[in-house]
């Protein structure tokens, strides 16, 4: 049985997925390899293996198996693990070298079977688990001596509390009352990008240069995304050090006020013991 902590509601992230990997682009695949490669400081996983932590679209492990690597995804949403499988079958059909599973990183049953890995990815994952910092320990517990664990997690925002509450309405919303929230949040966006002068349709037409995402896709999840956590760079060290890893690279943003929400900062750790 899968042990990701129960709530009474719970974003559906497998079936956004579902919508949003149904027209993927080859641009929108290289702007996911260029990613990967950015946040691993790689230009080749060739023979590395490569565990996908939380799979979502599957996108991100297809571009760490075209970049070389023998990957294992996993995800705790169904939708997510058929999203991902799709995306095996259509681009790599019949591999051996890649595994697609469902599974939770909370579950230690399951992650005693999986072994140990060059390189643990979690990109935007574990804060969605609604136990951010056990996540943490369990997915760096994957990770060989001297391997890399590359992960994104939410940055602590001063709205970060009424951000919660907002999402675990949307969790349980109607889809009419989920379309409505979306509207009222690009309006908004829209109207800063007025205010600063900004040009909001080229921000949008250009999107998928943030890793391949699409607008539309991330804006349902940012604002359905629960259960959700942040967390700040120094309280991530005061978590990773204990844990036998020293950092090498990151990528975080300094406390925010957070009307329009919460990005994910990157991080690159190294398993030192």
């Amino acid at each position: 049985m899968l042990d990701q902590k129960k709530d009474d509601r719970r974003f559906g992230f497998g079936e956004n997925w579902l919508d949003f990997a149904r027209d993927l682009s080859p641009d929108q695949i290289s702007e996911a390899e260029k990613s990967v490669r950015r946040l691993l400081q790689r230009d080749s996983l060739e023979d590395a293996s490569f565990l996908d932590a939380g799979s979502g679209s599957g996108l991100f492990s297809l571009a760490g198996r075209r970049l070389g690597a023998r990957v294992h995804s996993f995800d705790y949403d169904i939708g997510s693990v058929l999203c991902t499988r799709r995306l095996r079958d259509l681009y790599f059909p019949g591999d051996p070298n890649w595994t697609v599973e469902q599974g939770s990183v909370l579950d230690r049953n399951y992650l005693a079977t999986l072994g140990t890995f060059d390189i643990v990815y979690s990109w935007g994952v574990l804060h969605h688990t609604g136990a951010m910092r056990e996540a943490l320990a369990a997915a760096s517990g994957l990770v060989v001596p001297n391997g890399v664990f590359a992960f994104a997690l939410y940055h602590r925002t001063r709205m970060c509390a009424l951000w919660r509450l907002e999402k675990r309405w949307y969790a349980g919303a109607s889809p009419d009352a989920q379309r409505r929230a979306r509207a009222v949040y690009i309006a908004l966006l829209r109207l800063r990008f007025l205010l600063t002068r900004g040009d909001f349709q080229s921000y949008v037409e250009t999107y998928q240069r943030q890793r391949g995402m699409a607008f539309e896709h991330n804006v349902h999840d940012w604002m359905g995304g629960y259960p959700y956590e942040s967390i700040s760079a120094p309280e991530l060290e005061a978590v990773m050090q204990p844990l036998g890893f020293e950092r090498i690279w990151s990528m975080a943003t300094p406390l925010t006020f957070g009307f329009f929400g919460s990005g994910c900062d990157e991080y690159l750790y190294r398993r030192t013991g």
